[in-house]
């Protein structure tokens, strides 16, 4: 199969595991916790650099269309606009963050709990900036509302889809052949 043919499928299947995975949430406060930003962790692992922000503008574009992708099973622009809008934009540098630093040495497996740790608090801070801006809040209340009770399910996410993108990329060949060959400087 044509390399790119492999890689837009990949991209494909990926944004469509993280529409999946995205809706489902428990609801704790405002924002409530998903499968979001493990499918995240997922992506940005599996990936190389650009490819895990081109299957989050997937997800974004399909979620603003209105197909019920984000948290909670809601679509539409104005989820993206509101309050908590900010954790779905913050999902873009997030991704990329943790692409290119686990693309640094993909065999060293420290580098993806950092990487994925540096992808959380970028889309922490993007999200409660947007927050504070969209309800009129302080940095203090946001950062209780929006950012505390997460930590610990965002810690337990980080190590279990470390230890998955690890084995994923060293102990299988399930993506290589997608990349072999395609713009290896990518």
């Amino acid at each position: 199969m044509n390399k790119t043919i492999q890689k837009i499928s990949f991209i494909a299947i990926l944004a469509a595991f993280l529409c999946v995975l995205s809706p489902w949430s428990i609801p704790i406060g405002d924002i409530p916790v998903t499968l979001a930003t493990f499918a995240l962790y997922l992506i940005g692992g599996l990936t190389k650099k650009f490819d895990g922000g081109l299957v989050v503008l997937v997800y974004i574009f399909i979620g603003i269309i209105g197909i019920p992708v984000f948290s909670s099973f809601r679509g539409g622009i104005g989820v993206v606009l509101g309050a908590t809008g900010g954790y779905i934009i913050g999902y873009l540098p997030a991704v990329i963050i943790i692409s290119f630093l686990t693309c640094i040495n993909k065999k060293q497996f420290f580098w993806y709990p950092l990487s994925m740790v540096l992808g959380t608090i970028i889309c922490y801070f993007v999200g409660t900036i947007w927050y504070m801006f969209q309800t009129e809040n302080s940095l203090a209340y946001a950062l209780t509302v929006c950012v505390v009770p997460f930590i610990i399910f965002d810690i337990i996410k980080i190590i279990v889809a470390s230890i998955v993108a690890y084995i994923i990329n060293v102990k299988t060949t399930l993506f290589s052949s997608i990349y072999s060959g395609i713009n290896k400087n990518m």
